[in-house]
């Protein structure tokens, strides 16, 4: 998940995500949390949680989260961030930042994103679960990752509030 600006943008998080947090071996979220109750709640549910802090994020998630995260799961390399830039020449731009990644979790955008660079980065960005912008539904993404494979990719849509 990312970009869940709580509670500007909503008061909670939805029940379906927190349901999906507390199935998931890892939960992983791309910044903008704005508030740290929610990292908070999120370390709690969570078996275990990988997290950045974004451009919304004052200076006690700024201290308590990185602006990059690198970690190794199922034989993959990730990494996670917040901002990536403009959609332009995003793979290329990626590929020569994150050279040591297999997949780049990123978000700001609200946008959801799933595409591989021609170097083989795949790039995912999960959307927002409480500002849609104007996507038409709030998001989050799930994936398996085993034996150095991401598969069962899924951007699940959120019903409106």
């Amino acid at each position: 998940m990312s970009d869940t600006h709580l509670p500007r943008r909503a008061k909670r998080l939805p029940d379906e995500l927190l349901r999906a947090v507390e199935r998931a071996d890892l939960v992983v979220h791309a910044g903008d949390w704005v508030d740290e109750a929610t990292v908070d709640l999120l370390e709690h549910r969570a078996r275990r949680l990988v997290g950045v802090y974004g451009n919304n994020d004052g200076p006690e998630l700024r201290a308590r989260l990185p602006e990059i995260a690198r970690f190794s799961q199922g034989g993959l390399r990730f990494g996670v961030v917040h901002e990536t830039g403009t959609a332009r020449g995003r793979e290329e731009r990626c590929t020569a930042r994150y050279p040591d990644l297999d997949i780049l979790i990123f978000g700001h955008s609200h946008i959801p994103w799933d595409t591989q660079a021609p170097g083989g980065l795949r790039l995912l960005n999960p959307g927002s679960p409480t500002d849609r912008r104007r996507q038409p539904h709030c998001t989050y993404m799930t994936c398996t990752v085993a034996d150095g494979t991401l598969t069962d990719i899924v951007l699940h849509r959120l019903p409106q509030r």
